[in-house]
């Protein structure tokens, strides 16, 4: 991709950014966004992905939700690894549609990478029977050493908090009756799975930051954007500790 001046101005001031808030060169690093809360970003989107690449460098692995809960429903049970949109913003899809970027197969709770990590994080996801059970890379990114990161979007809508709910066996999560999916993998062949969706219920995810915050959780800035990360293990281990005092501790008014 062609940058002018500007937009590589950008992407080292965002690289840079990432940097002090303490994202790890040649890590894995999940991001949830909200891109109109960086201000003006030449060259869009694209210049955002370039910044977050630059500052996870070549041996990195970014990730993505391709959550496509609100496409693939009940009335429309069908899942294509390839042609599904998601349904979480504006830079998870233009993510989602690059040229060597990965999915994992799942027909609502799908993960998006590109990096050496990405292939073997998204490896087994479609074994799993519920949107973050224990094959999902929501549930695996612990295991990697990854980070969190809420590029501008708060801390109320973190997908891996599903997955350790799952993990704590959290009686609210999942709805009662299963659905029979279609799915088409890489492989182009299409077959049925049967999974338990997730329900409705009130997530205040926030709550986690208290414990956390300089342990496991740094908030700064990348461009205009207020930003936290977290540390992937140390939020697991906090949460189910929450989890296990009170199992009802994120959804509680």
């Amino acid at each position: 991709m062609f940058q002018t001046g500007e937009t590589q101005d950008c992407v080292h001031k965002i690289s840079r950014d990432l940097a002090a808030l303490g994202v790890a060169r040649g890590g894995a690093l999940l991001v949830h966004s909200s891109f109109k809360s960086l201000g003006q970003v030449p060259g869009g989107i694209r210049t955002l992905i370039d910044g977050l690449l630059d500052a996870l460098g070549e041996g990195g692995t970014l990730l993505m939700p391709g959550l496509s809960y609100m496409t693939v429903t009940r009335e429309q049970p069908y899942f294509h690894v390839r042609n599904t949109p998601s349904c979480v913003g504006a830079v998870p899809e233009y993510f989602r549609t690059m040229e060597g970027t990965l999915r994992s197969v799942h027909p609502t709770h799908s993960m998006c990478g590109r990096g050496p990590l990405a292939e073997e994080l998204f490896s087994g996801h479609e074994l799993d029977t519920t949107p973050c059970g224990p094959h999902s890379p929501f549930a695996r990114l612990k295991d990697f050493g990854a980070q969190v990161l809420m590029l501008g979007c708060g801390l109320l809508h973190n997908t891996s908090m599903h997955a350790v709910e799952e993990a704590a066996g959290a009686p609210y999560l999942l709805e009662r009756e299963p659905l029979v999916y279609r799915i088409t993998g890489y492989d182009g062949l299409e077959r049925e799975v049967t999974h338990r969706r997730h329900d409705a219920f009130p997530q205040h995810y926030d709550r986690i930051a208290d414990g956390l915050m300089g342990h496991g959780l740094a908030e700064g800035r990348v461009l205009d954007a207020q930003c936290w990360l977290y540390d992937a293990g140390r939020m697991w281990a906090h949460a189910l500790d929450m989890l296990g005092n009170d199992i009802y501790s994120f959804t509680k008014d």
